[in-house]
Order: C-alpha cells, then structure tokens, then sequence
C-alpha cells in the first residue's frame, strides 16, 4: 500500500490537471453544421452558442421552419461535438479509468 502522502499528492496533482482541463475546455471551440454546410453553430466548451452562419439564401419567410430546423440541427451538432471532445479529455486524465455509469467528471 502506498504511503498516504504519495496518495495525497497524486489526488491533488490529479485537481490540478482537472482545473487546466476544464479552462482548456471552457475555451475550445466546436461547430456544427447542417444543410451541407448552409447553417453553421459555434458552441463553446461550456455549451454557449458563440456564433451562427445562415446561408442568405436560406432567409425566405415561407422557408422559416425549415430554416428554424436546420438551426436546430446545427445547434445539436455543435453540442455533440463539444460533448464527445470533452469526453475524450477527460478520458484521457483519468487514463481510461472506467466509472460506474452516470458518473460524470468533472463532478
């Protein structure tokens, strides 16, 4: 058994890690896209829309709910991006270590 100091420190060296990760998260960026590119979102780590590009030929008032769609699904993309990268650093600092399901870090 490891002494408990050593324990101690590789806890703390391990918040550590976990702090720059999520400052390093908080400032990535991911877009998503739908319409074959006509509609772009920019999400943040944190989950903030940062930007949106709509193609101008897409802006017809009898096209609104197939633009409101495709907003929607850019929107949705760009969030699955940022969540799958998240995840992947994360996993990455826990060097694989496998959680009990519905456990999320960080906490």
């Amino acid at each position: 058994m490891k002494n408990l100091g050593q324990i101690m420190k590789q806890v703390q060296d391990m918040q550590n890690r976990m702090s720059d990760m999520q400052a390093q998260l908080a400032e990535m960026e991911m877009t998503g896209a739908s319409g074959a590119g006509m509609v772009q979102a920019t999400m943040n780590g944190k989950g903030e829309l940062k930007r949106l590009k709509i193609d101008p030929s897409l802006i017809v008032a009898s096209e609104a709910e197939v633009l409101e769609d495709l907003i929607v699904a850019a929107v949705n993309d760009a969030k699955g991006k940022t969540d799958a990268h998240s995840q992947e650093e994360m996993s990455k600092l826990t060097g694989g270590l496998p959680l009990p399901p519905g456990f999320k870090l960080p906490f």
